[in-house]
């Protein structure tokens, strides 16, 4: 058997074409980036394309500012029939202080798709360290909630929507 490709690293530096209004990097190209990370990492896992089904709980705790070197960790945390979940962390360096921020964390849901558009079954996930285990329940809890809440709200859209169309 071989060796699950589970985890990704890319480094990117910040443009001033990445910037807003502000001169620091625009959330959305961090997005776009983010993005890219996670379908290589779950397309790296599953050898196949992929698809973003779902992205949660994204979190901007520092800015990111043009000039910085940019580095996305992402892991893959969970695997479902045809789904993943991808963890991506996201460290700022500083080129002149080499000063590190982790500035970003996200979780991705990444779904295998074939040539036809359909999902296929990926490989089941071996989890070889405590850390690994852990990862992995964390991410069956953000699983549960995230079904949790999207049953909250697709009830809630059509007690509301009811009478409008």
């Amino acid at each position: 058997m071989t060796k699950q490709e589970k985890s990704l690293t890319m480094t990117v530096l910040m443009t001033p074409d990445m910037a807003n209004f502000s001169g620091n990097v625009h959330g959305g190209s961090l997005l776009k980036l983010l993005d890219q990370v996670a379908y290589a990492c779950a397309a790296k896992y599953c050898k196949s394309y992929v698809v973003t089904a779902a992205l949660d709980q994204v979190f901007f705790k520092q800015q990111v500012n043009v000039g910085e070197l940019v580095t996305f960790f992402a892991r893959v945390n969970h695997v479902g029939r045809s789904s993943m979940e991808v963890e991506v962390k996201v460290v700022a360096e500083h080129l002149r202080t080499h000063e590190k921020r982790h500035t970003t964390s996200c979780f991705f849901t990444m779904v295998a798709i074939d040539e036809q558009g359909k999902s296929f079954e990926v490989p089941r996930l071996l989890l070889e360290t405590e850390a690994e285990k852990k990862h992995y329940e964390a991410a069956e809890m953000r699983r549960a909630m995230r079904q949790e809440s999207l049953e909250k709200s697709r009830a809630l859209y059509d007690e509301i929507c009811e009478d409008e169309f």
